[in-house]
């Protein structure tokens, strides 16, 4: 399954949609009843998660931390595996495009201090989560944003590349004939890339890159370079990701409250869930048809995740097991 239909109406698929994945839930069947298992063991670390099924990805991350890398440099080298991927339509070169046949890029990334970096709305270079940390390192910002953004990169010495594929072009074509604007939630294997690492020195960071909506309007920005709502990190604390429509995730400034949550004294898990609640639970809310996922992990490297429907999944890569690992969600009917 492909990761664009991750924003595809659940109630037109039957099955719902992608979904978060958790290591506090065990799904052995998603027909059957879940089971929910509570993490008591002491975390070993390294320790690597990310959105989705993306062991390359992760492996790269946790390549990093065991040759004495940072949990920083970690996130980055592990998202820029997917940026890089030409088969993922979701993120950096081969993403599909706006409505005007543009690959518009977005990524944010984010330190053990609370150093953070972000790009919006660039074109024509591949790495953006690299470009949003030289932001991040390099400047009195956190973030730049389109031409200004794409400018940066060049001067820093980024290539600059077609990122539109002969396969998006092609999909973007088809989708022209009938120019249908309306947002597809997904039942596939991707989405936003969100990765989050615990260094065996305990420190936490994370990073996030997508190509964002489908055709959306021409300057749509998710949530996913938006700090505190598509990532955010807290040492003292934990970290959180986000996945799926970015602007409903925006509107509850969703990675900031599960770490607000968890500061509160809730597990990553229930932290998560709590965070999909605001959601679903808002006055008029249409979360049939769409989707979000959370991934977290605390200090003490305990882990959760969880979204509004079904099929979202996280990678954990912990102990020489890089795992995909499906989410417990929240529209079960």
């Amino acid at each position: 399954m492909k990761r664009r239909n991750f924003i595809k109406n659940a109630s037109l698929t039957g099955v719902g949609l992608a979904v978060g994945s958790t290591i506090a839930s065990c799904v052995e069947n998603p027909s059957e009843d879940k089971k929910i298992i509570a993490n008591t063991s002491k975390a070993s670390l390294p320790l690597v998660i990310a959105t989705w099924h993306v062991e390359n990805a992760t492996a790269k991350a946790m390549e990093v931390l065991q040759a004495g890398g940072n949990a920083l440099d970690a996130v980055e080298q592990g998202c820029m595996i997917e940026e890089a991927d030409v088969m993922n339509q979701s993120v950096g070169k081969g993403g599909l495009p706006d409505r005007e046949g543009n690959v518009t890029l977005d990524a944010c990334i984010m330190d053990k201090h609370g150093n953070c970096g972000s790009v919006v709305y660039l074109q024509n270079v591949t790495h953006a989560v690299s470009v949003a940390r030289k932001v991040m390192e390099e400047t009195p910002h956190v973030m730049l944003a389109g031409k200004g953004a794409e400018q940066y990169a060049y001067e820093l010495g980024f290539k600059k590349e077609n990122l539109l594929t002969e396969a998006s072009k092609e999909a973007w074509e088809k989708w022209k004939v009938e120019s249908e604007y309306k947002p597809i939630i997904n039942i596939e294997n991707h989405d936003t890339i969100g990765m989050l690492a615990i260094d065996k020195n305990g420190d936490i960071s994370g990073a996030c890159t997508t190509s964002g909506l489908a055709y959306k309007m021409a300057g749509r920005v998710g949530d996913s370079p938006i700090i505190g709502s598509g990532l955010f990190v807290d040492n003292e604390i934990g970290a959180c990701v986000a996945t799926g429509l970015g602007e409903e995730v925006v509107k509850t400034v969703g990675s900031f409250l599960v770490v607000e949550l968890m500061r509160q004294g809730k597990s990553p898990q229930e932290a998560c869930e709590e965070a999909i609640n605001r959601i679903v639970n808002k006055p008029k809310s249409d979360y049939k048809n769409f989707q979000v996922g959370y991934i977290a992990v605390n200090k003490q490297g305990e882990i959760g995740s969880y979204s509004i429907h079904q099929w979202f999944s996280m990678t954990k890569f912990q102990d020489g097991v890089n795992e995909q690992i499906q989410s417990d969600f929240f529209y079960k009917t």
